[in-house]
Order: structure tokens, then sequence, then C-alpha cells
């Protein structure tokens, strides 16, 4: 199965992010990807306003481009995620949207870990405008089980281990993590989620400057059930694939099955001290 990772640099332009996003999934699907990942919030990227004002329905413009576009090129496609607007909702969904060659919604997911965090002397909010979800979501894929994930959730080993538990064999990341964040952390996260898991990693991050002045590092990748990093992306818009090989990745599982012995009788969530 070749997969890919879109890696963008998005603004507060809609119509321009998403002719990028078109632009670039169809040469992933091209180069013969069945699976294709687009970064968070690939269709609008700014300030709060600018998601107030920006903000989709789950059958909105966005999404209906990625089930159009997704049976059009008979690929799996996880839309990154966009910013939605519920129903009965007073603040906005982070929501990742996978579909499948048939055009149909195969997995909905919301965010479930918020961004509010103070890096480098800057101070991020998500909360301010956005509210967590409170479901994890698998989906199925034409070859493979996905599980979804956004960004900021890739510091919480427990949700991907639910997930692999659950039957991923590919975890999906869309992001934009910062330049600072990204620069000592981003690499070493992905491939702990994908050893630790004996998963593929599909991580499709955003990069470069966006409204107000915020940066993302980029290094949009590929890594394998062994931590090896099959594709990398170069420090611009550009699309990285790679072949996941999914008989290697049941050799790695067999020959050191780290779930297969795990001891869930041993294991009691402890009561929170001090964090």
């Amino acid at each position: 199965m070749r997969a890919a990772a879109v890696q963008l640099n998005s603004t507060d332009d809609k119509d321009r992010n998403l002719a990028r996003a078109d632009r670039l999934t169809r040469e992933a699907a091209a180069d013969g990807a069945g699976l294709i990942v687009l970064p968070e919030k690939f269709n609008l990227l700014g300030t709060h306003d600018h998601y107030e004002a920006g903000a989709e329905p789950l059958d909105g413009p966005t999404v209906r481009w990625a089930r159009e576009t997704a049976r059009e090129l008979k690929v799996d496609l996880v839309a990154g995620s966009f910013v939605e607007r519920r129903e009965g909702h007073d603040k906005l969904g982070n929501t990742s949207v996978h579909v499948g060659p048939d055009g149909e919604v195969r997995g909905v997911y919301r965010k479930i870990h918020m961004f509010d965090v103070t890096v480098a002397g800057k101070s991020y909010r998500e909360s301010t405008s956005q509210e967590a979800g409170d479901e994890v979501v698998t989906s199925e894929a034409e070859e493979a089980r996905l599980g979804l994930t956004v960004c900021y959730d890739l510091r919480f080993p427990e949700l991907y281990r639910i997930l692999a538990i659950r039957g991923a064999r590919i975890l999906i990341v869309p992001a934009a993590f910062t330049k600072t964040t990204g620069q000592a952390h981003w690499d070493t996260l992905l491939r702990a989620r994908a050893i630790e898991n004996q998963a593929f990693v599909i991580a499709a991050d955003q990069i470069g400057v966006h409204p107000p002045g915020n940066e993302s590092f980029g290094g949009s990748q590929i890594v394998d059930p062994w931590g090896e990093v099959l594709a990398r992306a170069a420090d611009q818009e550009c699309v990285v694939t790679a072949d996941l090989d999914f008989a290697r990745q049941d050799e790695v599982r067999e020959s050191l099955p780290s779930l297969a012995n795990r001891v869930p009788s041993a294991y009691r969530w402890p009561e929170e001290v001090g964090v």
C-alpha cells in the first residue's frame, strides 16, 4: 500500500488553501498513493476570529471537496482537520475526517487534547474558541484500520495505545506543530509512537509562517513499525510517499511481541499527585 503525507503552508485564505491541497492531493494520487493525509487546519489556519468566521458544518464545502476528490481519485483521504461548527455547541471543533474511495465518510475524529501551553514565551490557548472531543476513533481504509489523532494528541501515548489495541495498523497525525516544539520533539515523538505500538505513522505537518505570525515546523514523514523513517519532507510545500509493507509489520509484531506481552491485569491508573 502506498501512502502519502501532504505538507502545506496554509493561511487565512480558504480558497488559496483548498486549491493547494487539491493540487498536492492529485499529485500524491498520480504517484500511486492509495491513502493520502492532509495537515491540521489545512483549509484555514489563522486567528480565533478567522476560525469563528470560517468554521463549517460537517456537510460544508471542505468536507464536500474531500468526498468528491476521494471518489474521483479512488483514494482514502484523511482531510487533516478543519474547524467545525456544530449545532448546539458554543465552541468550535478541531475535526478530522476520513473519506473512503467511494466518497463516503468513514471516520470523524474531534481532537481530544487542547493546545493550551506557553512555549518560548508565547501563549497558545486553543480552548478559548475550540472544545475538546471525547471519543477515540478508528476507521477502515481499503487495506488497513486507521487510528485518527490530531497534532498535540501526539504527546499522549495513552491515546495511541488504545488505538493500537483496537486494531489500528496505521496511526494518522495531521499537525501544525510549532517550530520550537517541532525542532525539539517532533521526530522523537513520531518514532516513539511508531515503535511502542508497532504501527505505521503518517504525519502531515504544516510548514512556515501563518497568521498572526505563528510558525510551523514541517518535517512531514512516514515512519514504519520499527521506527525507521521511510520518507521525510523537504522544507517546503510538498508530498512525501512511501510503501507500507504490512508483512514487515507482522514480522515485527511476531518477533518482538510487546503488544501481546502486555499485562493489563497489573496496571492500575494512579491517583494524580501534583500534576
